[in-house]
């Protein structure tokens, strides 16, 4: 007999806990997979803070001109609108659910951003913002008796019935064997990819399986091209990249070359902050110019005892590796951070598979369009993930499962390949940092493609064959996209263009790359 619930959430970060706490308040059973610990996620890593209008010189319209105008153009208007009104709302029911925001005489202390116009972000224990979300929405999950996580359980597949999704294949925890649970829906929230490339600020849970599993079963994927590179990354010898927040530039921080020199206004005049795409490309021109491997953060004009207080796990990690953050200039570069598309959806989390919904960074709403403004990703996992859930259940809650063609997998234990193959990885990673980063052309992209092509000659594991494939997403409407727009720059076509480009790439399994002027459908 083939395990049953009422609905499968896949991912325990921000978007994955909401969408699952908004299904458990009507009674429905919810089953949450999650590849590791219920709390890694990249949700636990966002050290920033999250964007949201509560401030009393702050408004809706103001923040959502500000995601506007950061997205180039690309941002359904829409979408926008649904992240800013719906994330005061939401947030406030954090708030109410015990996440303990920083706060100053009782009052809640907003910090400035690139491309902000107002101080609206609001920042938890200094630099652990999503650790304390994290904490505070798995807290409330455990309080909702309809809500199973299964930690240590990766999904591989989706399950895919007369057109319909209706369930998850999945790797048992302790039997490393193969399984099949089905549902009147399936939810996506597992986050980006950031593994694929070589140098990323993502945790190793984030290899874009979400993404793939959305494209093996038919689902649209929309701007997958847009990759954020997070410009100041703590880049040191044989030491792992670390990111060095938004918040820092935010509260005056300088970027200076090996000269000692101020070199952001030079490039644009917003200076320091400017939109993420803007500081990492000027990073990367200053560094060629100078001939050098990194950049370097200045916080030096700050106060210590301030900074110790205000970032302090940035704090603790720079005194591991002998630096003081207000007394030494900290070397960074930029790495990948953040992917703006991923599976097409609807306002509400619909896919364009009946039954597949998501939430979070493995979904393309517009929202983001070409470039996300800091600190909006906490707040779309929070508004999306609530709004997937509630659509999720009213859209199924009168469907009946049907499991009657479940398959015993038993027979494929011997073969089962449990993760992604080391030496695809090594490969994909290299082949994606050299060709598709963050300067691109032709002849790299076509090389890329041509690379992602060979490996999947291989007889691969499903992990191994959906981290190629996202890669090779990437890539081809990277190749496609003859402009330079956000997170998307092309050495060879350095201008942006909006008589041909202002629109959505699309991707679908057998299908030619096409393009879609609006993300709905």
């Amino acid at each position: 007999m083939a395990l049953e619930t009422d609905f499968i959430v896949i991912g325990s970060g921000i978007a994955g806990l909401r969408a699952a706490i908004e299904i458990a308040q009507s009674g429905a059973k919810v089953t949450v997979f999650t590849k590791q610990k219920t709390d890694d996620s990249n949700t636990q890593y966002a050290q920033g803070g999250v964007a949201v209008v509560l401030s009393d010189d702050d408004n809706a319209e103001l923040h959502e001109e500000d995601t506007l105008y950061a997205g180039a153009g690309l941002c359904d208007v829409e979408a926008v609108k649904t992240l800013v009104e719906g994330g005061t709302k939401y947030i406030q029911e954090l708030i109410s659910w015990g996440t303990e925001f920083d706060r100053e005489g009782g009052k809640l202390v907003f910090t400035q951003e690139a491309a902000h116009s107002r101080r609206r972000i609001l920042h938890a224990h200094g630099d652990a913002t999503g650790k304390e979300i994290s904490r505070a929405l798995i807290a409330r999950a455990r309080l909702e008796k309809n809500i199973s996580i299964l930690p240590f359980t990766a999904t591989e597949g989706l399950i895919i019935q007369d057109g319909r999704c209706c369930g998850v294949r999945y790797i048992d925890a302790l039997l490393k064997a193969p399984r099949e649970m089905f549902a009147k829906a399936v939810i996506l929230c597992t986050g980006g990819a950031g593994q694929i490339y070589l140098h990323t600020t993502n945790p190793d849970v984030a290899t874009g399986d979400g993404m793939a599993m959305a494209y093996f079963a038919g689902a649209e994927i929309a701007d997958i091209e847009f990759v954020q590179f997070h410009p100041t990354v703590l880049n040191l010898e044989n030491a792992p990249r670390f990111l060095l927040s938004e918040a820092m530039r935010g509260e005056g921080g300088i970027l200076r070359n090996k000269y000692g020199e101020r070199f952001m206004f030079n490039y644009h005049e917003l200076g320091e902050l400017a939109p993420r795409d803007v500081v990492s490309r000027s990073i990367v021109a200053e560094m060629k110019r100078t001939g050098t491997r990194t950049a370097f953060l200045d916080m030096t004009e700050k106060d210590e005892d301030y900074l110790n207080h205000r970032f302090p796990k940035i704090h603790e990690t720079c005194q591991f590796y002998n630096l003081n953050i207000a007394k030494d200039l900290l070397p960074v570069s930029p790495a990948v951070h953040y992917f703006m598309g991923g599976m097409r959806t609807d306002l509400h989390g619909r896919s364009t598979v009946p039954g597949l919904y998501g939430a979070g960074e493995v979904t393309c709403t517009g929202v983001h369009g070409a470039n996300r403004l800091a600190s909006n990703s906490l707040l779309e996992g929070l508004v999306f993930g609530a709004r997937a859930g509630a659509a999720a259940l009213a859209d199924n809650s009168k469907f009946k499962i049907q499991n009657s063609k479940f398959v015993d997998l038993e027979s494929e234990i011997l073969n089962l390949e449990v993760g992604i193959s080391t030496a695809v990885k090594k490969r994909v990673k290299r082949v994606m940092w050299e060709r598709v980063g963050i300067g691109r052309n032709a002849e790299d992209l076509r090389r890329a493609v041509k690379e992602f092509e060979q490996i999947e000659q291989a007889k691969l594991g499903t992990a191994s064959r959906n981290f190629v494939a996202v890669a090779k997403l990437i890539a081809t409407a990277a190749l496609w996209r003859e402009e330079s727009r956000g997170g998307h720059y092309r050495e060879d076509f350095p201008e942006r263009d909006d008589a041909k480009f202002q629109v959505h790439s699309i991707q679908k399994l057998g299908a030619e790359i096409s393009s879609d002027d609006k993300i709905y459908f």
